[in-house]
């Protein structure tokens, strides 16, 4: 057992959020309690902004302005994104349903 406390994470699965420092945002599809990727990973990340492992940590279908792509990211690193816009990532249709209200609802897998 770890002596890492576990937090309830801020963003649930259908979340769009927005990086604090880099223009991207996305939907969230998964949640990992703490950092659970590699140490290669972790080491790129420039010293002065890495974030800590002890945290959650999202896996987004994120996109920029050139790009739709797969991010990992720190709960440190993610603000809500309110700006009402929809998302392109090709990869929503298959995991999400926006709702009348523009909310991204994972679809139910039964009916397929």
């Amino acid at each position: 057992m770890s002596d890492v406390t576990l937090r309830t994470a801020k963003f649930a699965i259908g979340a769009v959020v927005r990086h604090r420092i880099y223009p991207f945002r996305g939907v969230v599809f998964d949640v990992d309690p703490v950092f659970d990727n590699t140490e290669e990973w972790w080491l790129s990340i420039p010293e002065e902004v890495r974030p800590r492992k002890d945290q959650p940590f999202y896996h987004l279908l994120a996109e920029n302005a050139e790009t739709e792509y797969v991010a990992y990211v720190s709960e440190q690193n993610l603000l809500p994104d309110t700006s009402g816009e929809a998302l392109r990532h090709a990869g929503i249709a298959e995991m999400f349903e926006r709702d009348a209200a523009g909310a991204y609802r994972v679809r139910d897998r039964a009916t397929n």
